[in-house]
């Protein structure tokens, strides 16, 4: 059976891992778990993302989404975000864009993957320098408790430029957010965050949210039973991609223009269900 098992793994990867050659223990936990695909982007197709799974998020732009952000971002621009060679990249300018110093790109999956409780996979490296806010989050489909945070806000894997060496995960309620001094979440040393790709992975469900990096569990949130105010992930959540430049976080330490265009890069997008 050990040998069956050895022959099985390696004719999966000759066939489906010539992007994908870093396959993690989470993909085997997943199938363990009773966990089945129901969404996933490996983004084998060339060119500008596949518009029945992704939007191009822009009605933050005048306002810097709320966080005194320093980009635009732009619909469809193949400048932007382009898929080659089986990765989504989401590429940061310096270039004059609508008043804005950069460029950049954010997409999301609302409207066309929306999951209430669900397991969240993304195989990425981040950027390098001074200034880039590259993240995975999800935000709520309808803000059924109000808007921002009362309807929550799930980050499953953010890094920040000035910070390179780790990565944090983090969640935002009416009860637990930053603007009142109650954020809630945890980082963990990722050296290579910038030069390696990582599976970063979310789990969530009615009781708990955890997160982890390659397969290792570092921070989970737990169901209080205070209500939606302390809990409001009841509901139906979409996938953001996206990377920032400067902000109330991402530019805390000023942005360093010399190392410009930055990519953020994706290797996959897997959501599971159980």
């Amino acid at each position: 059976m050990k040998y069956l098992s050895i022959i099985l793994f390696s004719t999966i990867c000759f066939f489906n891992c010539t992007n994908k050659r870093n396959a993690n223990s989470s993909d085997n936990n997943s199938e363990k778990d009773n966990w089945q695909l129901v969404w996933s982007d490996e983004f084998d197709t060339d060119g500008l993302p596949d518009t029945t799974k992704w939007n191009y998020d822009t009605r933050g732009n005048e306002y810097g989404w709320g966080n005194n952000e320093k980009q635009w971002y732009p619909v469809a621009d193949p400048d932007n975000v382009y898929i080659r060679d089986g990765i989504l990249t989401i590429t940061a300018i310096k270039e004059p864009t609508f008043g804005k110093e950069y460029s950049s790109a954010r997409l999301t999956t609302k409207g066309k993957g929306d999951w209430k409780y669900c397991k969240v996979e993304v195989r990425a490296k981040v950027p390098s320098g001074r200034g880039t806010w590259p993240a995975i989050w999800m935000l709520p489909t309808e803000n059924n408790y109000g808007g921002w945070p009362k309807s929550g806000e799930i980050d499953i894997m953010e890094h920040v430029g000035f910070n390179p060496d780790t990565v944090f995960s983090t969640v935002h309620t009416g009860a637990f957010n930053h603007t009142i001094g109650t954020q809630v979440g945890k980082k963990i040393g990722l050296p290579t965050a910038t030069t390696k790709f990582h599976v970063y992975t979310t789990e969530w469900n009615e009781n708990e949210i955890k997160s982890y990096v390659d397969g290792e569990h570092y921070f989970t949130f737990t169901n209080n039973g205070e209500g939606f105010e302390a809990w409001p992930f009841d509901q139906q959540f979409h996938l953001i991609l996206n990377l920032a430049i400067g902000g109330g976080l991402g530019g805390k330490k000023g942005i360093d223009d010399s190392k410009f265009p930055h990519h953020f890069q994706i290797d996959y997008v897997r959501v599971y269900q159980k």
